[in-house]
């Protein structure tokens, strides 16, 4: 076996810049069991974790210290590819794009990394030969729900998409101690409790706390002169909270790429008042420590009133601070200036969430490095680029002034004078249009002043997109109209994608098996190569190979079903999904009416085909309208499964939706719901990959669901409801939910059941709310909707009588959705905003395996 040395300290990501590295201790050198890919290294290294890592005898080992043994094990050799990839990119001294965001939705990293290393096959019967089921390993992990929905797992599609096509990129967000919420169904209702991702630690993270970075809040500022005739500004904070970063290594499937996520964790400036501990006062001892770590404490805080806001914006400005000051770091380790910023970096800001980065960039470029504001802003403008994710005016944030003046005094000076010169330059361009300038202007007046995190991000981006043609689209048109009209070229469309190496080779191997026979194994990185198999839509071996398939995993989801609800279910039956956040516009609501319908029409006697209505939910702490659709789908739940009369439903809504638990819904599902309103969800990723694992999706025409149905055919996707223009007229007109109410028989018999209690014996008025908001101002359009719903939902049962006709539809949805990859969404992003190249990474050969 080879020695083991250590070179010199690393800078933060594992990689020392190649003017500060000793050439003759430039690698670290380890033993071939950390490195190694034979058969026998890989189980030496496995059992080795289990006795030193976790000090267990291999026969007492637990379950999870045999998953945390592996974890540790597959680590070992992402490292040395890890520390080669950031070596790499110092000594070419390459462009890097830093994603910016508030939310990483991982996920579960053990499959993942197996299959990146090409090793999951091998180890699998590895530990087949030790007694150890790998399946019941992975099952030990606990999901890092750093994330809420779409958003979050969009950010981890696109880091994973980066590495496995070699761009030099990095991640950059909040380590929350407890992720979303655990979601535990009581009574019908959602009660939320901690997710306590961390509780037994996570082995593919390495803290380094001697890169903490200091983060001001609060305070004063100062101008003073700069010794070279003019003025500079200090800022003076108040209290200072310590950034302490967690790096998880971020894997490419079959590369050489390891990329980095950075999280970073708040800690105290100073943990600990001695001396008011020995005077007693043990509580105020520790108030510090306990005032700077709740900012990494939980994912989005309630914000519904004035401490939750401030949190919030803490929370921001803390993971924003400390990677600007990262990104700024890394470029001046090996640049004595910054003439070539703007060569070396791209920074991407997902939502609005991260957009102080904006005024912070310029903090430290003009307050710290002494660049003019002109300088700073060219450069700032140039790196930044602000993807939008929504057209709801609620989910554009918004902050007091009063707020940030208190929070964040020098910003909101840097802030003003940005505004200052935007309104400048509209005037010139639009001189007599004052209207104009009020609309575009970062603050918004009013009874309460507020600054707009949005216009922020889009005057202070020199690229602003959409993530679907038509959210793009409504953007420029209506969103941002008068910033695209003064920066027409600024705005342009990136459609989301999802990495199929997640949400088809690994969450339904059945399916990849069956791919794989027909068309190789090349789809996994390349999934336009999908279109090959659409001549087996036509051979009737190929659809009874897909039906069998499905039918398998619907009997796997079963027995899910069976576990968590307790009942039987008919795999015979549609498998009709819903699983998303739970919003207003995304309708679950809408899928509820019609599910009592169906149980209305099967209670008179008309023939209903059997389905199972799936759905996977979690509603906001604070958002009670969202909160009480959950509980009406539970009490319908409640009678629908209870009655015996009617056996051919079936409701089951699986709590606590997460990453692990679609990665098991997804390939069971017949039908996909997309039924937002239209105009309303920019995009939609589980569109996506429901289409990819050969469910037929039923929607509106409204975010990616367009070109999902244009890739797919218009014949093989259920289509129903009002575009985006009708429904901005519909709601334009006033136009109550009560008319659809009383012109349609069927709905007004649903509606009536909610209203008088009858899913609600034991409170009639519980639902209330919900049925005045349908028949009042209906601002989701439900009611407008149903008719063309229900409707669309008879063709999709007719469509599923058809055996041979809906597998066919099935294999063409998957055969035409290889457009749907987030590595096409990436290489838009590289090409056409952050302007970074592939950069492909050369491992050093191990050396032979000993047997």
């Amino acid at each position: 076996m080879t020695s083991f040395f250590q070179g010199p300290a690393a800078p933060p990501d594992g990689a020392t810049p190649p003017s500060t590295r000793d050439p003759a201790a430039s690698r670290v050198r380890v033993e071939d069991d950390r490195t190694g890919m034979h058969p026998a290294a890989l189980g030496r290294a496995f059992t080795d974790h289990v006795q030193f890592s976790r000090a267990r005898d291999f026969e007492t080992a637990t379950s999870f210290d045999r998953f945390v043994a592996l974890s540790l094990a597959v680590r070992d050799r992402l490292v040395e590819r890890w520390r080669q990839t950031q070596r790499t990119y110092y000594e070419k001294d390459v462009k890097r794009a830093y994603y910016l965001s508030a939310e990483f939705l991982l996920g579960r990293a053990l499959q993942s990394n197996l299959q990146a290393l090409g090793v999951e096959d091998t180890y699998r019967a590895v530990l087949r030969d030790l007694g150890v089921d790998l399946d019941e390993m992975m099952e030990q992990e606990h999901d890092a729900g750093l994330g809420n929905g779409g958003l979050g797992r969009l950010a981890a599609c696109i880091l994973e998409s980066m590495a496995t096509l070699e761009l030099p990129g990095q991640g950059y967000g909040i380590r929350y101690e407890f992720g979303i919420f655990e979601q535990v169904i009581r009574d019908g209702a959602q009660v939320e409790r901690a997710d306590e991702w961390l509780k037994f630690g996570n082995p593919w993270e390495i803290e380094r706390p001697e890169y903490a970075v200091t983060v001001g809040f609060g305070g004063r500022t100062e101008m003073v002169q700069d010794g070279r005739g003019g003025f500079r500004v200090l800022w003076h904070p108040a209290d200072h909270v310590l950034g302490v970063p967690y790096d998880t290594p971020i894997a490419g499937h079959g590369s050489g790429t390891v990329n980095t996520l950075r999280l970073w964790a708040a800690r105290a400036h100073e943990d600990f008042d001695f001396g008011l501990f020995n005077e007693g006062d043990y509580v105020k001892a520790v108030e510090q420590k306990n005032a700077s770590e709740v900012i990494s404490k939980v994912l989005y805080p309630n914000d519904n009133f004035d401490k939750g806001k401030e949190l919030r914006l803490r929370q921001e400005y803390f993971f924003v601070a400390c990677s600007i000051h990262d990104i700024v770091w890394r470029y001046t380790k090996t640049h004595d200036d910054f003439s070539k910023f703007g060569d070396k970096v791209a920074i991407q800001l997902n939502d609005t969430h991260p957009a102080i980065a904006i005024a912070e960039l310029m903090r430290v470029l003009v307050d710290e490095h002494a660049l003019t504001w002109d300088e700073a802003w060219t450069l700032t403008v140039r790196a930044f680029g602000y993807t939008n994710h929504t057209l709801l005016p609620e989910a554009l944030e918004r902050w007091p002034v009063a707020l940030f003046e208190r929070l964040l005094p020098r910003h909101l000076e840097i802030i003003q004078e940005i505004n200052r010169r935007l309104l400048r330059a509209v005037t010139v361009a639009f001189p007599y249009d004052q209207g104009r300038a009020r609309r575009m202007s970062i603050f918004e007046e009013g009874s309460e002043r507020m600054v707009r995190m949005a216009h922020l991000a889009v005057v202070g981006s020199h690229s602003i997109n959409g993530v679907a043609k038509l959210h793009s689209e409504l953007v420029r048109t209506s969103l941002f109209r008068d910033f695209h009209e003064l920066w027409p070229d600024r705005f342009s469309n990136k459609t989301n994608g999802v990495t199929p190496r997640r949400w088809l080779f690994a969450c339904n191997p059945r399916l990849s098996r069956l791919v794989t026979s027909r068309i190789g194994p090349r789809f996994v990185t390349e999934l336009e190569r999908l279109a090959e198999l659409e001549p087996c839509a036509d051979d009737p071996s190929f659809l009874a190979e897909l039906r069998s398939i499905k039918r398998a995993n619907k009997e796997a989801l079963a027995r899910i079903v069976k576990r968590e609800l307790g009942f039987e279910v008919d795999v015979r039956a549609i498998f009709d999904v819903q699983i998303k956040r739970l919003h207003e516009y995304k309708r679950q609501l809408l899928n509820a009416l019609h599910i009592v319908t169906l149980y209305l029409r099967a209670k008179r006697g008309e023939r209903v085909h059997p389905r199972l209505f799936i759905f996977g939910a979690k509603a906001a702490p604070g958002y009670r309208q969202a909160k009480l659709i959950i509980k009406l789908i539970h009490a319908i739940a409640s009678v629908v499964n209870g009655d015996s009369r009617v056996p051919e439903l079936k409701v089951a809504f699986l709590p606590n939706y997460r990453v692990s638990l679609a990665e098991k819904i997804i390939p069971a599902a017949d039908l996909s719901e997309q039924i937002s309103t239209a105009g309303m969800e920019a995009s939609g990723t589980g569109n996506m990959k429901l289409a990819m694992n050969g469910a037929l999706t039923i929607g509106t025409y409204d975010g990616a669901n367009i070109e999902i149905r244009e890739a797919v055919g218009a014949e093989n996707f259920f289509l129903f409801g009002l575009t985006a223009e009708e429904v901005e007229a519909r709601l334009a007109s006033g136009v109550p939910g009560r008319a659809a109410y009383e012109a349609d028989a069927e709905l007004r018999e649903a509606i009536d059941f909610i209203r008088t209690g009858f899913f609600s014996p034991d409170e009639p008025d519980a639902f209330r709310p919900l049925v005045d908001e349908l028949l009042g101002r209906d601002r989701y359009l439900v009611m407008s909707d149903f008719r063309a719903y229900a409707d669309a939902q008879k063709d999709v049962e007719r469509a599923f009588l058809d055996e041979e006709a809906w597998s066919r539809k099935a294999a063409l949805n998957i055969a035409r959705v290889g457009g749907f990859s987030s590595d096409r969404t990436v290489r838009e992003y590289a090409n056409e905003i952050w302007g970074i190249e592939p950069c492909t990474i050369r491992l050093v050969p191990d050396e032979p395996a000993a047997e």
